[in-house]
């Protein structure tokens, strides 16, 4: 059975990559939509951090029926390039989090109960997606690695198809790309239920 501490390493390395990729980034407009969002790419990086920091506060409170209550967003007046060290602490308090958390513990999310490493393949999920979709929007070539894709894809996503590489079958399961013979999806959601 997987361990929370090697799940905690996987979004460690997973933050790194995408920082890397937003770094580059910094100084492009981030007011432009992100790609396939509703949110300009300001927004979506705000939604990251909420996100991450939302994902330790479910394990920490551990409700059975809600989202909590705490909300944690990024200065609106600070530069983007400041505003990646708060992705980066959100990151941290999620890791920790994480790292801490006995294997029976679990929490809320509506895409199902989940533990753990359920909320750290979340937010690696989170942190991928909205990168690819950020890049995308401000031109910056980049793709989700595989070791990530793979995780994510064995924890959030069983019913995935297999033959691809990884980080396309994830784009595909989160309706961001067509995978030869599937069309793009519509629709979608994971599984954070634990298996």
């Amino acid at each position: 059975m997987a361990r929370a501490p090697r799940w905690a390493d996987l979004l460690a390395s997973a933050t790194d990559d995408s920082l890397a990729a937003l770094e580059e980034a910094a100084g492009r407009d981030w007011s432009r939509p992100a790609h396939g969002l509703d949110w300009t790419c300001r927004q979506t990086l705000d939604h990251l951090a909420l996100g991450l920091t939302g994902y330790a506060g479910l394990l920490i409170a551990r409700p059975t029926d809600r989202y909590i209550t705490l909300f944690a967003s990024l200065d609106p007046e600070a530069p983007v390039a400041d505003c990646l060290d708060g992705l980066r602490i959100a990151s941290a308090l999620a890791g920790s989090t994480i790292r801490a958390t006995a294997p029976d513990v679990r929490a809320w999310h509506p895409w199902g109960h989940s533990d753990a490493i359920g909320f750290a393949a979340m937010a690696m999920t989170e942190l991928t997606l909205h990168t690819y979709d950020i890049t995308r929007a401000l031109g910056i070539p980049w793709t989700p690695s595989g070791p990530t894709s793979a995780a994510v894809l064995a924890r959030l996503f069983p019913g995935a198809p297999s033959g691809h590489l990884p980080s396309d079958t994830l784009l595909w399961c989160t309706g961001r790309a067509a995978l030869p013979g599937l069309p793009r999806r519509a629709e979608w959601q994971w599984d954070g239920t634990v298996r």
